[in-house]
């Protein structure tokens, strides 16, 4: 059997994952159509810095393609026969340069075995279209058009010489494979508790490596070291999010625009958004926690509202259960610990439906989580239409749970000086909204506490592992 594996102690995957895959899509694709098509898939270019042969990172392969072959590797393509199941790797013909610059080159049986197809053919650049008349009899082509709702960008149908000489489909291919890829198999929930347990273990490190003084870079760069030293993760799901102060109050901080280059203060609150990818597979982590370990009465307050909404959603967010709803609960107990804490005020229904709650907690609850850090097929199934209201419009899906879906549970709390100055300036959000009091919280920034959560008709299963109460982090911090 062949495995992607890092070495040492990091998890083995075997290639029967993306077997077991390519299996679950020919049995819905012949529920949809007759045994007379063909899968065609392109799997992702190189892209180099213009006037280089150079990247920043190694390349990673796109995401319906490796949830399909598992293939690391750019410029291949993959076909599958929907008759009989049969599955095709044609991998780019290199020239004998490679061999000096990048390593030895490997001829087709090893491919066959690594990937674990049927055949494996060598493709010029120009003879995909030969290849899969001549391997797999192939006349009507299902192709790939992917639309993200989210960032309105989308993955274009492969493109080759000769294309038009097929009958081509390229609307039945993406709600099959996008809603496949919403319900994980047991073999990549395995990847997926790794990477989340590799993701805690440098939160962690973080946490016990900060002081007052260091930069928020430097955590990062600890973060990203015990990723790849630890668990074997070369590659980040996404930027890191490493915000202290009022720094932790700014939603995707981190970018070019704020690259985590703020000194640590004594007294911050640290907001650490967070995860390593292994074998592709995303994590998504968010740590909460003082900067000097000890939380003052002010960030147990905000801290405690945001923990007892996460706690709450990981125990009401059952099959059945539709994710709107889990929104506004998490909305619903902050707001009622605000309530209690003077910062609002008025009956806790009214501030949800005036959209109160967008005011402190202006992103949606979470998303799936699977090969992308906001995982496909939010927007499929029974979803509701995306909403206009704020915080609810930042929802990334609205689908009713079912098991095996993995979602992210990270409700947050914060002051965001242009949210509260527009809600103090309308007369019907200013009404709930205690100033005074909201002022002296003014600059702290925010918390969000974020976990990765298998959906299961008994107990939800947090694949995250780090310190989440007040009296569990003090204790962790003091550690060190």
């Amino acid at each position: 059997m062949s495995y992607y594996w890092m070495k040492g102690n990091t998890l083995k995957v075997p290639a029967t994952l993306f077997k077991k895959n390519r299996d679950r899509l020919v049995a819905e694709l012949k529920k949809k159509v007759d045994g007379q098509w063909t899968v065609l898939l392109q799997g992702g270019r190189e892209k180099l810095r213009y006037n280089t042969d150079c990247d920043d990172l190694p390349f990673r392969q796109e995401s319906y393609f490796f949830w399909t072959f598992g293939v690391h590797e750019s410029e291949f393509f993959g076909a599958i026969d929907v008759d009989t199941g049969k599955s095709v790797l044609f991998v780019p013909k290199l020239d004998p340069s490679y061999a000096i610059w990048d390593g030895k080159i490997n001829d087709e049986n090893f491919f066959k075995t690594k990937y674990e197809v049927d055949e494996v053919h060598f493709n010029d650049g120009d003879s995909i279209a030969a290849l899969l008349k001549q391997h797999l009899k192939a006349e009507k082509l299902l192709l790939l058009k992917a639309d993200n709702t989210d960032s309105g960008n989308v993955l274009e149908v492969p493109s080759f010489k000769d294309v038009q000489s097929f009958k081509l489909d390229d609307k039945i291919l993406y709600p099959v494979m996008a809603e496949l890829r919403v319900f994980k198999t047991d073999e990549e929930l395995q990847v997926m508790r790794y990477a989340s347990l590799i993701a805690s273990e440098a939160h962690k490190a973080a946490m016990k490596h900060i002081k007052p003084g260091l930069y928020e870079y430097q955590l990062e760069s600890i973060f990203r070291h015990t990723s790849y030293y630890t668990g074997g993760c070369r590659h980040l799901a996404y930027t890191c999010i490493a915000a202290s102060g009022c720094n932790s109050s700014i939603l995707h901080y981190g970018h070019a625009n704020a690259p985590n280059d703020r000194q640590v203060k004594d007294g911050d609150m640290c907001l650490f958004d967070m995860g390593p990818e292994y074998c592709c597979y995303a994590s998504d982590v968010t740590t909460s926690f003082p900067a000097n370990g000890k939380f003052t009465d002010k960030q147990k307050i905000i801290y405690n509202a945001v923990l007892k909404a996460n706690r709450e959603v990981l125990k009401q967010a059952k099959p059945g259960v539709r994710w709107t709803d889990m929104h506004i609960l998490s909305e619903r107990v902050i707001l009622e610990d605000l309530k209690a804490a003077g910062l609002v005020q008025g009956d806790v229904n009214e501030m949800v439906k005036n959209r109160i709650g967008a005011v402190f907690m202006p992103h949606g609850l979470g998303h799936f989580l699977g090969l992308d850090t906001h995982d496909v097929g939010g927007y499929l199934g029974d979803a509701t239409p995306r909403a206009s209201e704020p915080g609810l419009k930042s929802l990334r899906t609205t689908r009713t749970l079912q098991e095996r879906m993995v979602i992210t549970i990270e409700p947050g709390c914060y002051f965001v000086d242009t949210l509260l100055d527009a809600a103090l300036a309308d007369p019907v959000k200013s009404k709930f909204l205690v100033k005074e009091k909201i002022d002296q919280f003014r600059g702290s920034g925010g918390v969000r506490i974020e976990d990765d959560v298998i959906i299961w008709a008994g107990e939800n299963e947090n694949m995250s592992r780090v310190p989440r109460t007040v009296d569990e982090i003090e204790a962790f911090m003091a550690q060190k």
